[in-house]
């Protein structure tokens, strides 16, 4: 009985859906749907009932379950254990996390990390918060950096504030605001003519915005964009106006690419604490939880 098959099984039972898991797994629906197909003529039993329209389990496949929940863990405590004897052994661990976390704020402790563990194979997925979120609680992901906690619940999980951001206005370097203010200061009503350009539903950076921003539903909203590197790249080459963090966005000053407004009477746009988080119910290998405590201390 293949390991990975057990794995893709109890992954189905979560998202019950077979598009919806082949899409966030590295093999196509077809090859998903043949490797449950193959588990059930191992088993010589159906565990997913495929004649109804809704999503649904068979008694034999809930006993099923409960036991490949039992094999998975029963493996993966083996595997750490024989670990120890073996120099050549590795363990990955998957981080989720939405730009700034994933992409300017853990790579440093990462790096180290991994200095100190060359036994660790990190793996980061760049997506929004929501969806860092998403991936932890189907169990994608060892642990999640996020932005903003969108609609889910601090309280279900564990929390490790790793920084803390503001979101600034920018523009083209060649914008027309800058021709009438060189010390980069507009008031917001000046910012209001100009098309705005932001991140989609699910970012981090969007759900403090709105929030602690009532202003923002006064802004020329034209497009929603899901990568922060196209948004500069459109602000950068238009009269479009954006919103972004500012560790960003003095990067992309720094090169040249875009300028960041000071808005009169209005210092601090929005500021926001940045996380690391993870499950409360799940339980964590030594190495796992090495690093936790690791980002924990700093």
């Amino acid at each position: 009985m293949n390991i990975d098959i057990l794995r893709n099984f109890i992954k189905l039972t979560e998202y019950q859906s077979f598009s919806d898991l082949a899409k966030d797994l590295p093999i196509a629906q077809s090859t998903l749907s043949h490797q449950i197909s193959q588990l059930e003529k191992d088993l010589d039993l159906i565990l997913i009932e495929r004649s109804t329209k809704k999503f649904e389990i068979t008694e034999a496949g809930s006993l099923f379950l409960k036991y490949a929940r039992e094999i998975i863990n029963l493996y993966d405590k083996c595997l750490q254990e024989l670990s120890k004897f073996s120099e050549q052994a590795h363990e990955d661990i998957v981080i989720s996390a939405s730009t700034i976390p994933g992409s300017h704020i853990l790579p440093k402790y990462i790096a180290y990390f991994s200095n100190k563990n060359p036994n660790v194979n990190f793996k980061v997925l760049i997506n929004d918060s929501q969806k860092s979120i998403e991936n932890l609680n189907k169990k994608l992901a060892d642990f999640a950096g996020i932005g903003s906690f969108i609609n889910y619940d601090p309280k279900d999980y564990d929390v490790i504030n790793i920084g803390n951001d503001e979101l600034k206005f920018i523009c083209s370097p060649s914008h027309e605001l800058l021709k009438k203010h060189k010390d980069n200061r507009v008031s917001f009503e000046e910012i209001l003519p100009y098309p705005f350009v932001w991140r989609e539903k699910g970012s981090g950076m969007r759900d403090v915005f709105t929030n602690q921003y009532p202003d923002y539903n006064k802004l020329n909203i034209e497009l929603e964009i899901n990568n922060n590197d196209s948004i500069i790249s459109t602000v950068s080459e238009s009269n479009y106006i954006s919103i972004m963090s500012e560790i960003m966005a003095k990067k992309a000053e720094n090169a040249g690419l875009i300028k960041i407004l000071e808005v009169k009477n209005r210092p601090i746009i929005v500021k926001r604490p940045l996380f690391l988080i993870r499950r409360k119910d799940e339980e964590l290998s030594e190495l796992k939880t090495n690093f936790w405590n690791y980002i924990l201390r700093q």
